[in-house]
């Protein structure tokens, strides 16, 4: 005889057959990959709310493959030219997207629209400062000090952590501030409703 009594949730708790525990389990499995969907989706958005074209989240940090980039004031090739970046491996932020194009902010505060095969979503970092900024052995303001990253040069950056990111320069690591180096920054810098050209 199936016994019957209350759950730890102070529910009645009734026996369930093999075939409908396996048909809960399906269920269960099935909500957790649409929930898991939801979340993951929910980073991947416009500043309006709107899906992302690429499926990837904004803000984001991409970085220039090529020292010719046009930068220019919309999402075409019929839009006038703004600019053109000359620093390859330059990182910017993308603030809004279409299929085709990325809108980005730039470490002077310039947004522009650019082609997405221009960019890379290789990641770095650039000391848009005057001031040389430490490379530490670890993520430490007490750890070694391994070099100086001079003003207004780029280095490859890997993931960052607790105010600190991972950089690298040929076979050397080493740790920056997040908050002293363009690149590491978790939040829009630029609004996506800003007009392109100069300017905060």
């Amino acid at each position: 005889m199936a016994a019957f009594g209350f759950n730890r949730f102070g529910l009645l708790a009734h026996p369930v057959s093999g075939k409908a525990r396996s048909r809960i389990q399906r269920l269960a499995v099935l909500a957790g990959v649409l929930a898991a969907a939801a979340l993951a989706g929910a980073g991947q958005a416009m500043p309006d709310g709107r899906p992302t074209p690429s499926g990837q989240p904004v803000p984001r940090w991409l970085s220039l493959k090529s020292d010719e980039v046009r930068a220019r004031f919309g999402p075409g090739l019929d839009y006038r030219i703004l600019w053109e970046y000359q620093v390859s491996g330059l990182p910017v932020q993308v603030v809004a997207e279409t299929t085709e194009w990325r809108k980005i902010c730039d470490p002077e505060g310039g947004v522009a629209w650019v082609h997405r095969s221009v960019v890379s979503s290789r990641r770095s970092a650039f000391n848009a400062s005057d001031a040389e900024i430490a490379i530490r052995s670890g993520p430490s303001a007490t750890a070694a000090l391994r070099a100086r990253l001079t003003p207004h040069s780029v280095v490859a950056m890997e993931d960052c952590e607790d105010g600190w990111c991972e950089v690298r320069v040929r076979r050397m690591h080493g740790f920056v501030r997040q908050s002293e180096v363009f690149g590491g920054q978790e939040r829009a810098l630029c609004s996506a409703a800003r007009p392109a050209g100069r300017g905060r």
